[in-house]
């Protein structure tokens, strides 16, 4: 696995024998290093695993990235691609084996499509090879494939960027400075640094400073500076006590409806005993409350029972609520929308539901489906998604008592530009436009997933988006994990899986833009560019030294006097 340079040619070139004569290499070295490759691909896939929520193994990142890059370095690009297939499908198998609840075609579809853009990952390694500077070349690539998989296909599906495995390491501030993309690149650089250096082995002072390298970067981390304190501007207060419900799911058994009832009757009964304990002074009042995505899956605007139901909690809190809600388009009933509302209580004078938020990026073939005339007669499993979600068109900053609050429902939080937007008020419309948000609030409803992991990895993401923007994160989920996250990642507290409770905490508000809001897209889409750029002259380097080389005058080949 230490090839390099012209002697990775994979086994393949040709030596001039004897009498001009040139016999085919041996088989035997070429089946066992590629052999070696694949067990690294493979086994760094594998390890990659460990380190990403739920397991948390950490160090086993840049290892896992080392034994990668010395797969994949030196081969040429259509090699290097496949071998990264086998480290794409050893990484994203296990790490969405959550989706085998929904069906196993559907988890190895998922996983098997993705891993394709590790293999382009790998191309990329193998085409640069031959860079003196190939490991600043390899996070590129990483930087590059993840870029192109978060927004392609339909939408995208960021779900295992390197970033999300380092959310609680000295490398997570490294997301304040240019988002999720500089801490994948930073995570990156060391994997190729290490595998640089059992390159490089026999240089003892090359790969001592390169050792050194690589404890800077992952120390340089800690002296980034992250918020904890709240602003007050122009009024607005520094601090709000933030309430999130969790008020779990029902034991199976029950029917469709009663499921749904049920759902919304755990979420009434929990705000309600919050208000009890605050009524008894157990627990601080606080200024605003948040349920979570598909706290009630009847429309709150259509039945008039679940709305009393929701307003008779409201009043108990007397504060807003913010409620997560599957409602009917109003325009056009054959679709719905995934909700977040602001639900006032009777004391403000306009009791019930107010502003709202529409989810903008709904889940492909979980909340609608491509192609539905086609896939729904060939798919039986998509009748349990009888109509599909209609996106929204604007960003989700709301208004929810005395805070300017970003929402995110669920998968949105895996996604770049939402949360951006939402600091940087970009897509604001209505009395807010314009207006960033303060705190951010994430509403999921992970029900499905419970005890298959995939909760613990989307609060991971979470605590990467507290950093990213400077902001307090507040997780409502139906039945876990709920969360109250600080500015700088580290958790207030938190709420199990399949349990009902409510957390309040006082979190900061922060109207201040992190330098990775700022600058937005900006470095990752010019980091991708350095990617295709170095790709292309890798290529067209290689070619330009195999014609020269094919114009050298060869060996005449006729007897000699």
């Amino acid at each position: 696995m230490s090839v390099t340079g012209d002697d990775a040619r994979e086994g393949l070139d040709e030596v001039p024998g004897v009498d001009g004569v040139e016999p085919r290499p041996s088989r035997g070295p070429v089946a066992r290093e590629t052999m070696l490759r694949a067990a690294g691909s493979i086994l760094g896939g594998l390890l990659l695993v460990l380190s990403f929520p739920p397991y948390d193994i950490v160090y086993l990142a840049p290892p896992a990235l080392a034994l990668m890059t010395l797969s994949w370095h030196g081969v040429r690009a259509r090699r290097g691609f496949w071998l990264g297939y086998l480290a794409g499908a050893a990484f994203l198998l296990p790490h969405l084996a959550w989706m085998r609840v929904v069906g196993t075609d559907a988890w190895l579809l998922l996983g098997g499509a993705f891993a394709l853009f590790i293999a382009l990952t790998a191309a990329g390694v193998a085409a640069t090879s031959r860079l003196r500077a190939w490991p600043l070349v390899v996070p590129l690539m990483w930087v590059l494939s993840e870029a192109i998989r978060d927004r392609v296909p339909l939408g995208g599906f960021p779900w295992g960027r390197l970033a999300y495995g380092q959310t609680d390491t000295t490398l997570t501030p490294y997301a304040a400075l240019a988002g999720a993309p500089l801490v994948t690149f930073a995570i990156a650089l060391v994997g190729a640094l290490l595998a640089f250096v059992v390159l490089r082995w026999r240089e003892p002072r090359l790969a001592v400073g390169t050792l050194v390298a690589v404890a800077v970067i992952c120390t340089a981390g800690g002296l980034v500076p992250l918020p904890t304190e709240g602003q007050a501007t122009d009024g607005q207060p520094s601090e709000v006590v933030a309430a999130v419900i969790q008020g779990n799911v029902p034991e199976p058994g029950l029917d469709f409806q009663g499921e749904r009832e049920q759902v919304l009757k755990n979420h009434v009964a929990e705000t309600e005993r919050l208000a009890a304990d605050v009524a008894a002074g157990r627990a601080p009042q606080p200024d605003l409350v948040i349920w979570p995505e598909n706290s009630t899956d009847i429309d709150p605007l259509r039945d008039p029972a679940a709305a009393a139901r929701i307003q008779s909690a409201v009043d108990a809190i007397d504060v807003p609520v913010l409620v997560g809600a599957v409602v009917e388009k109003p325009d056009d009933p054959t679709y719905i929308w995934n909700t977040g509302i602001v639900w006032l209580p009777t004391s403000s004078g306009t009791p019930g539901p107010s502003d709202f938020y529409v989810k903008q990026h709904p889940v492909p073939f979980g909340e609608w489906i491509p192609g539905r005339a086609v896939l729904a007669k060939l798919i039986g499993r998509f009748d349990r998604i009888p109509r599909d979600f209609a996106p929204g068109d604007s960003t989700g900053v709301l208004q929810v008592g005395p805070a300017r609050l970003g929402n995110l429902i669920c998968f949105e939080v895996a996604y770049d530009e939402l949360g951006r937007a939402a600091v940087q008020g970009v897509g604001v419309k209505g009395d807010l436009e314009g207006q960033g948000a303060r705190i951010l609030a994430v509403q999921t409803n992970n029900a499905t997933y419970n005890l298959t992991g995939q909760p613990q990895q989307q609060l991971g993401m979470s605590r990467l988006r507290a950093v990213e923007h400077g902001r307090a994160v507040l997780i409502a989920s139906t039945s876990g994990i709920s969360a109250i996250v600080r500015p700088d990642g580290t958790l207030a507290g938190s709420i199990g899986e399949l349990q009902a409770g409510y957390l309040v905490d006082t979190v900061p508000l922060r109207d201040d833009l992190t330098i990775a809001d700022s600058a937005g897209a900006v470095p990752e889409l010019l980091a991708a560019a350095a990617a295709v750029v170095l790709w292309i002259l890798a290529v067209f380097g290689l070619r330009r030294r195999r014609d020269v080389g094919s114009e050298e005058p060869q060996p005449s080949k006729e007897p000699s006097a």
